[in-house]
């Protein structure tokens, strides 16, 4: 077969473009490949689920605030740089780390994901990450407590910077306008707000400091009131729970509770007021199944923030210090 004229530049240009394609398939191909996906540690650590389960379970069944304790710590760390445990790093001299920062003075559990580190860098040497250590961790709490059990994809990689620059999480008294904002920043929406924080806090506490607001505002529950006024006469700012119902299940009671007016935060009530959420807080207190629903789906909505996948970023060998010791 031969060409003349128009065709054989015709030919020539499909042949280079068809070329031009080809390297750029090369290229894309793994990054389109290394996305989170369930089972991921399948072959690397088929173990590696397991072994955190059981670190969690062990810790759970002495300390059933651990479940507050992992998610915050979740979204504290998914909500700065995204989910790639750069919460986790310790600051060091001249060195400040996201945990130098008063909003994370108080996440605590760091035990728990070093102890699941070690267990898996015996088993599967940096093969799996920290920030997925995390993402499970907090899943296999919230089924310990009571919420609903799930399946997350893995295969995050830890992130390379840790700056207390880089933290800008919303407060407890932010507005429920302000919230939205932040949350869709993330890529998530009011529902995802709404399921979230009210999901959190369904086995959360706080320091009598933090919601000051709250005791002075004549339209939250009297009863309520006096009892958290009490509490909070106590020395060295005591806490308290902000579900006074079921405070270690993660379960739809908060939402009730807010509709009567007796949400401890300032963030949780106005959920309740604001005419674009209350609507979403009724359904959750009408519907367990629901919330359940809604809490899960959210959960692995936001284990996929800003991840790093495929050969972005690293595998720590120790969750609190980067491997080139910085």
């Amino acid at each position: 077969l031969t060409f003349t004229g128009e065709a054989k530049k015709s030919s020539s240009f499909k042949m280079r473009s068809i070329t031009a394609l080809f390297f750029l398939f090369c290229f894309l191909v793994p990054s389109a490949l290394a996305q989170l996906r369930f089972g991921f540690y399948g072959r690397s650590c088929p173990r590696a689920e397991s072994i955190v389960a059981n670190v969690v379970a062990n810790r759970f069944r002495r300390d059933r605030s651990i479940t507050a304790a992992l998610l915050r710590m979740q979204f504290h760390d998914c909500f700065v740089r995204g989910c790639d445990a750069s919460l986790l790093i310790d600051p060091r001299p001249g060195r400040p780390s996201e945990k130098s920062t008063g909003p994370n003075a108080s996440v605590r559990g760091y035990e728990i994901i070093d102890e699941a580190k070690r267990q898996l860098e015996a088993a599967c040497p940096r093969t799996v990450s920290c920030a997925d250590i995390v993402t499970l961790a907090t899943r296999d709490s919230v089924a310990l407590a009571g919420g609903p059990r799930f399946s997350v994809p893995t295969g995050r990689r830890d992130g390379l910077r840790s700056s207390p620059n880089d933290v800008n999480l919303p407060g407890p008294t932010i507005p429920v306008s302000a919230s939205i904002q932040a949350f869709a920043a993330k890529g998530m929406n009011a529902n995802d707000m709404v399921t979230l924080i009210g999901g959190g806090h369904s086995v959360g506490s706080i320091h009598c400091s933090l919601f000051q607001d709250r005791l002075n505002d004549p339209a939250m529950d009297r009863t309520l009131n006096a009892r958290l006024r009490n509490t909070c006469r106590s020395p060295n700012d005591p806490s308290v729970f902000l579900d006074q119902r079921t405070p270690f299940i993660v379960d739809n009671a908060i939402y009730g509770e807010i509709r009567r007016q007796r949400g401890v935060m300032r963030i949780d009530q106005n959920m309740g007021l604001d005419r674009s959420t209350r609507g979403i807080v009724s359904s959750f207190a009408q519907s367990n199944a629901l919330f359940r629903k809604r809490f899960a789906e959210a959960m692995v909505k936001m284990g996929r923030i800003g991840v790093l996948t495929g050969r972005s970023g690293e595998i720590r060998r120790n969750c609190r210090v980067f491997n080139n010791g910085r």
